[in-house]
């Protein structure tokens, strides 16, 4: 766990420090230097993005970082890295061909509640071929074990720049619409960036040699195109239907919650960026021990670092609320508590997705994801209409649990592992008390004084515990280690 727990350290960091601009951002910039329709806007031409970026790329950043471990030279290895270049070319051509043509039936279908989308449809193309591209020139970084600068770029800069943009449409140096303008150049130049760094870290030469298990490459890109874009609209789906049935400020209240519950996520989202070409490498080299011990550290390790979010979180809301000072924003806020359930089951599953993706049974990762898919879109069209956006988070946290639950049966059933152990039901029974004692318990001074104290008190509580109990041994370990450190 030493290169791992080491990146993930920095991506931590880089991913909080991301965050936290992201958070000003959109917690108080976004919320008052920007209209809420076109707040609402931007999130939902960056989630429809999300949504077709797969099939843009035709699952390239997948495919390298499963593929490339198993070849043995550099010829190989160049020609495969050339291949994973050309070929979402073949993909976005004829895309771009196609929808030129048939443009203004596409942005009159995806306008119809909301004209102000109209305008701007183009701009969701352009936006999924710049984080596409910006995604398979990571995952070349990625491969080489080398993912912290990549995950600089990809989590500070764009947020830097949006801040820079946000303060340019206060001061009236920008309008509202080159706003929106602003932030997919911002895009253009993350993936301009990542491209050079790639090419720094391992350029390739240039050679078009078809790799020698072409067709293996072709029939697991297709597989994860749908797995790819189906996995999008879980995530996205929900700030794409909601403009379709409620109006698009909703938007803006909805991303101000899911952005909140996120930062669960940070942890997962930073140990993914050096455990899945170390999971892929293990899978290709059938070295289940390994797959199976990282499966479990990274389960309990990221339960650990998530349930303290969850904690610091959901038990602040509504001081957070306070500090945000736009009521019209308060929609939003079981929305918090909600999702972030989801992103706890999330952090349950380790390396899951890993393995199910570079196993051989990828195929029913294929099936799982377009199964998510379809189940959340008819939970967002029906929960939505009931209880508007908080139906959009329940239909979430439903797939996430329900799919999850059946990711880890199956891997129980097929290989033979599973994440869990006493110390999972520990964790739990700690999580669930804290926050029973906590979720009644409010000071009565200003909000970020009562925000502070509750999270010293809460986090000293919580680490008492998790090393009392030996929850994490990793954890235990490299706390130790630096405090060591940091003492001589």
């Amino acid at each position: 766990m030493g290169i791992i727990l080491k990146q993930s350290f920095f991506n931590t960091l880089i991913i909080f420090l991301g965050f936290a601009v992201g958070g000003i951002n959109v917690l108080f910039l976004y919320t008052h230097f920007l209209h809420e329709d076109y707040f609402g806007l931007i999130t939902f031409l960056l989630s429809a993005a999300n949504i077709i970026l797969p099939l843009l790329v035709f699952g390239m950043q997948n495919t390298i970082v499963k593929f490339y471990s198993s070849y043995q030279t550099k010829i190989e290895r160049d020609g495969f890295l050339t291949t994973t270049l050309l070929m979402p070319l073949f993909i976005i051509i004829p895309l771009a061909l196609v929808g030129t043509l048939i443009y203004e039936n596409i942005a009159d279908w995806i306008s119809l509640e909301n004209p102000i989308i109209k305008k701007y449809t183009y701009l969701i193309f352009l936006l999924a071929i710049f984080m596409g591209y910006f995604e398979v020139f990571y995952a070349w970084t990625k491969v080489q074990l080398n993912s912290v600068f990549g995950n600089f770029i990809k989590e500070i800069f764009p947020r830097i720049c949006t801040t820079f943009l946000l303060f340019a449409v206060f001061f009236k140096w920008i309008t509202n619409e080159q706003f929106i303008y602003g932030v997919v150049i911002v895009y253009g130049l993350s993936t301009l960036i990542m491209m050079f760094y790639a090419f720094y870290v391992y350029k390739p030469t240039f050679k078009l040699i078809l790799p020698s298990n072409l067709k293996e490459i072709i029939s697991f890109s297709i597989y994860i195109i749908v797995a790819g874009s189906a996995a999008g609209v879980l995530l996205e789906i929900d700030k794409f239907m909601i403009p379709q049935i409620e109006k698009i400020a909703q938007v803006a209240y909805y991303s101000v919650g899911i952005y909140i519950a996120s930062v669960i996520a940070i942890p997962t989202r930073a140990m993914q960026q050096i455990t899945s070409p170390i999971t892929a490498k293990d899978m290709n080299e059938n070295n289940i021990g390994e797959v199976e011990k990282l499966y479990k550290q990274t389960s309990i390790n990221l339960l650990v670092i998530g349930g303290l979010f969850f904690l610091l979180i959901n038990l602040n809301i509504s001081d957070l609320y306070v500090l945000i000072n736009k009521p019209q924003f308060t929609k939003g806020i079981w929305v918090v508590l909600i999702i972030s359930v989801s992103k706890l089951m999330e952090l349950a599953l380790g390396t899951g997705n890993a393995i199910l993706l570079n196993s051989k049974y990828f195929k029913i990762f294929f099936y799982l994801s377009l199964a998510m898919a379809i189940s959340v879109v008819f939970l967002n069209k029906w929960l939505i209409a009931w209880v508007g956006i908080d139906g959009a988070a329940i239909a979430t946290l439903i797939v996430v649990v329900v799919y999850s639950v059946v990711k880890i049966i199956y891997l129980k059933a097929k290989l033979n592992i599973q994440p869990f152990g006493i110390n999972t039901i520990k964790l739990g029974v700690i999580i669930s008390v804290i926050f029973a004692i906590f979720y009644f318990w409010n000071f009565n001074f200003h909000p970020i004084i009562n925000i502070g104290l509750k999270c010293i008190i809460i986090s000293i509580l919580y680490f008492l515990l998790i090393n009392k109990l030996q929850i994490s041994k990793d954890i235990s370990s490299f706390v130790g280690k630096y405090m060591a450190k940091s003492e001589s």
